[in-house]
């Protein structure tokens, strides 16, 4: 009797056992199938970044270099370049050989188009540099590269907007040359997510701030992406629905700057820069960077700006606006120039950017060789 009843016990127990088994394989099924389920646009709203440890961060903060940056980038964007200048021309020259030359193959095309402005019909240029034009979701760097526009009677001095917006610009092109091995590696490690530099031309008024004079670039180039389908030959979406998030950075450059919390939606991606900062800070790899320091304010809120990032927001796009506030006090100054600059803040800020971008892409520094195993 007592064995039957073990035998009648742990027949009970097996049975208990598979439907406790079935029910959880089915509950996994069910989690996999809804998670697989979730549409490729809804994809940004659960992204999960990396977080790279302390010998990886000083890794990849040892491949850029503020100095080389100055003479290579930001000194030959530091001209005159109001729409349809030689020095716009220039500069867009300089920004596309500059890509082209890297390793990570990089897709540069150009968004040429013809505006009415106060000062009749311009030629404008926005330039798209895609890492893998294949990947559905982009990570979205943002500045515009043209100057404030003065008329003649100032022609006897040249306006560089340095902090507006030349070094946003330099920080984007050291970024892709500091990070060329570790986004070369990244486009065959994450074929769905990809990093898009955008290089807006006609940010600035022409003549007085206005719905039309204005923005020229990004207005343009946000109706052209609406239309344009993403993937190629889809239906129902396009490039914009593509973006992850938009990083437009304006007017940096100015000593200890304050970046204050404009969306609420990307309030964690502000928190991300901040802790960013932290960790930096904590590992001494910030310069001139005391604790009374700090760069970014998740919980600062700031008004209404408006910038390049407006017709994007204006069309869903997830924006974090890097701009500082107040802003530099050169503003639309003619001494917004190179020797009002704070190398300090730019250096750091391109680590912090530097790392934030390797973390969201989830892609790990490149190691650096090891020099006992060279002949």
């Amino acid at each position: 009797m007592w064995r039957g009843a073990s035998a009648a016990m742990a027949e009970r127990s097996h049975s208990s056992f598979i439907m406790r088994l079935c029910y959880t394989v089915a509950v996994w099924v069910t989690f996999i199938h809804c998670s697989s389920g979730i549409p490729w646009t809804q994809e940004k709203l659960h992204h999960q970044s990396l977080t790279l440890t302390q010998d990886e961060i000083r890794t990849a903060v040892s491949h850029t270099d503020l100095e080389q940056m100055w003479q290579r980038d930001l000194r030959p964007l530091l001209v005159t370049r109001y729409p349809g200048s030689a020095g716009s021309q220039a500069v867009q020259e300089h920004i596309k050989t500059t890509l082209g030359s890297l390793g990570a193959g990089w897709e540069v095309t150009e968004d040429k188009f013809l505006s009415e402005t106060p000062y009749g019909v311009l030629p404008f240029n926005n330039l798209i540099a895609t890492l893998n034009p294949s990947a559905k979701r982009r990570l979205v760097l943002a500045c515009h590269y043209d100057s404030k526009y003065y008329p003649p009677e100032w022609h006897g001095r040249e306006f560089q907007g340095a902090t507006d917006s030349a070094v946003p610009c330099a920080m984007m092109l050291e970024l892709a040359r500091a990070l060329d091995e570790e986004l070369k590696a990244q486009k065959s490690s994450s074929p769905n997510l990809t990093l898009q530099l955008l290089f807006f031309d006609g940010e600035e008024a022409l003549f007085q701030w206005s719905d039309t004079d204005s923005l020229y670039g990004s207005r343009h180039l946000a109706q052209k992406m609406e239309a344009t389908p993403h993937p190629a030959g889809a239906t129902g979406t396009n490039q914009l629905h593509g973006i992850d998030l938009f990083m437009l950075l304006d007017l940096i450059g100015g000593p200890s700057p304050r970046f204050g919390n404009q969306f609420p939606s990307t309030t964690h991606w502000l928190s991300r820069l901040q802790n960013t900062e932290k960790r930096l800070h904590s590992m001494n790899q910030l310069v001139n960077h005391p604790n009374s320091v700090e760069y970014f304010w998740p919980d600062r809120p700031v008004g209404r700006i408006l910038d390049d990032h407006i017709p994007f927001l204006n069309r869903g796009v997830r924006i974090l606006h890097l701009i500082p506030s107040p802003f530099p006090s050169v503003w639309h100054l003619f001494d917004d120039n190179e020797q009002n600059l704070d190398r300090s803040s730019i250096q750091n800020l391109n680590k912090i950017l530097q790392i934030f971008v390797l973390e969201y892409l989830n892609v790990r520094p490149a190691p650096p060789a090891n020099p006992q195993n060279a002949p």
